[in-house]
């Protein structure tokens, strides 16, 4: 004989039971207190998050016996009774997933007519009432606007915005929320006392952080562990069957991006892979522990889906690191896509978050500092100084080793204008820069340090581009689908990784705002020419260009 499971033993019979949603059990509650109730309701809202639960307290509320609909069913009138044992006749569970149909409702609108047998009312619960056909809708619209007297629906969904603006209007909508962990695992310590089991609060947290807010799956997960380990479970069992083990290496790898260990962490993303761990979930729990870093280091120190001894870690390690980096890291991780079984995407965000943005290659650092980062500063237009930019500490950038921001050269003079003459220095004895036929200067730097300086300061040439070239053609060079791949002779060669953006980029108009835009940048005309680059072969040139790598072997199958 199959015993019954946690969440169907355990689903609440009465309104106040619902856990997490009290603004719509209130709002119920109150509707039969003062016998207003509607002819339809919409629940929607995630999964696992009580609408259905809800909707048999309700059909139960109409029609109990001892109550007369004007209160929290009694559960012992055998109208309750029937409507938990699920053979009332009066209530009608229909699945829209399996009955998407016009001729499914428009039977239900024949049966709708009769009146009810036992109860006060007929209530029809249609779930997931999103996967109804667009002419199944339209012939429900008329019976649900104006039903016959003493029937009620109740729809339900996950996927609202799916549904016709028609039906929406026709019915008293109520947001289901996603459960905060607090209330589920005081739902799960409640059922752990009942059932008598022996786990810790540590344990249940684990527990609840696993089930983005689905009671539900919490209580499967619940029920998961019990069937496996007994009455007790420790924190460790719980870790280790939920296959949360990245968990560990997610809170390391932290650490060294905190330290800025780049090595160690290349090592531990490696070690996760070959012990099994879950690529997605490694992922998802460094987002994670970033995310409560950053709460902690906002001074949010009340964390209810962290363990007391991850928020004692969080809260060593957040003094160790600027509000800038943690910013930085977080974003990385949080948009990393893993595919397939490869730790690039992982090893690509932990480089770009640990090494220093303002790190400059070796040949320009010893002495050699360009001539043009100072040079072609007093060239610049006659405009008023901007003021200093600071960053997330309240210091100027200049004074977090940010590279300048008036490295470009003349801006392009637009409307066709000569540019302004230049600046005779002041500052410094040095002789200007020449200055060719059209107005733009000689570059100071060789064609190597050109392109470093074009792969470092891409996205600050771009930012700092002129107003009026800040279309399309700027937008499609901030993809992450472009890539720098060299820079000789003033031709500039950019990969696309896919065809649709590198044909966007060659149209005329695009291509003159994108030269204009890099020619503005070196101060001279330059050359864009764009090529097409697949997937595979873009990911492993950014990895190389980012690592400053090279390949040694090539491994034939």
């Amino acid at each position: 004989m199959t015993s019954e499971v946690f969440y169907r033993r355990w689903r609440p019979q009465i309104l106040g039971d619902v856990v997490g949603q009290e603004h719509v059990t209130q709002t119920l509650l109150n509707a039969l207190k003062t016998g207003r109730l509607s002819h339809a309701y919409l629940f929607c809202g995630p999964r696992g998050t009580g609408k259905t639960s809800t909707s048999r307290i309700l059909a139960k509320a109409v029609n109990c016996f001892a109550t007369s609909g004007n209160d929290e069913p009694c559960n012992q009138c055998s109208m309750c009774q029937a409507i938990t044992e699920g053979h009332c006749m009066d209530v009608i569970e229909i699945d829209a997933a399996s009955n998407t149909g016009v001729e499914d409702i428009r039977s239900l609108k024949e049966r709708v007519a009769y009146s009810p047998g036992e109860g006060r009312y007929k209530v029809y619960i249609i779930d997931e009432v999103h996967m109804l056909s667009t002419n199944a809708s339209n012939a429900l619209l008329k019976t649900l606007e104006e039903p016959p007297p003493r029937v009620v629906f109740i729809l339900a969904t996950t996927e609202s915005h799916k549904l016709l603006p028609t039906i929406l209007s026709r019915c008293q909508r109520f947001d289901f929320r996603r459960l905060n962990h607090a209330g589920i695992v005081k739902k799960l310590s409640r059922i752990c006392q009942n059932e008598d089991l022996n786990m810790g609060p540590e344990a249940l947290k684990l527990i609840a952080r696993s089930a983005t807010g689905s009671l539900r799956d919490a209580e499967n997960l619940l029920e998961q562990v019990y069937a496996y380990y007994g009455r007790e479970a420790t924190l460790e069992q719980v870790r280790t069957l939920l296959g949360n083990t990245g968990s560990e290496y997610a809170q390391q790898l932290t650490s060294h991006i905190v330290n800025r260990d780049t090595t160690t962490g290349l090592k531990l993303i490696n070690q996760a892979q070959a012990e099994g761990v879950d690529l997605k979930q490694f992922s998802r729990e460094i987002t994670l522990f970033l995310r409560g870093l950053l709460l902690v280091k906002s001074g949010c120190c009340e964390i209810d889906d962290f363990t007391s001894e991850e928020i004692q870690r969080l809260q060593n390690l957040a003094p160790a690191i600027d509000s800038e980096q943690l910013l930085k890291a977080t974003r990385l991780f949080g948009e990393v896509k893993i595919d397939y079984y490869s730790t690039l995407p992982l090893e690509l965000a932990l480089v770009d978050t640990t090494l220093d943005a303002t790190m400059v290659p070796a040949e320009v650092n010893e002495n050699k500092e360009p001539a043009q980062f100072h040079k072609t500063a007093s060239r610049q237009r006659k405009t008023p100084p901007a003021a200093p930019v600071e960053n997330m500490e309240g210091k100027p950038a200049s004074e977090n080793n940010q590279p300048p921001s008036d490295v470009l050269s003349d801006t392009v003079s637009e409307g066709g204008r000569e540019p302004d003459p230049p600046v005779q220095e002041t500052s410094t004895g040095e002789p200007e820069p020449d200055v060719n036929e059209n107005g733009y200067a000689s570059a100071a730097l060789d064609t190597c340090s050109e392109h470093e300086l074009l792969v470092r300061n891409w996205s600050q040439m771009l930012e700092q581009a002129p107003e009026t070239t800040k279309r399309t053609a700027a937008i499609a060079l901030m993809r992450s689908s472009v890539r720098l791949v060299s820079f000789e002779n003033d031709v500039l060669i950019l990969a696309f990784k896919f065809k649709i953006h590198k044909g966007k980029m060659e149209q005329s108009n695009n291509l003159a705002v994108a030269n204009q835009i890099v020619s503005s940048y070196l101060g001279r005309p330059v050359t864009i020419n764009c090529i097409h680059e697949p997937e595979k072969n873009h990911l492993v040139r950014a990895a190389q260009d980012l690592l400053n790598a090279r390949i040694t072997n090539v491994e034939e199958k």
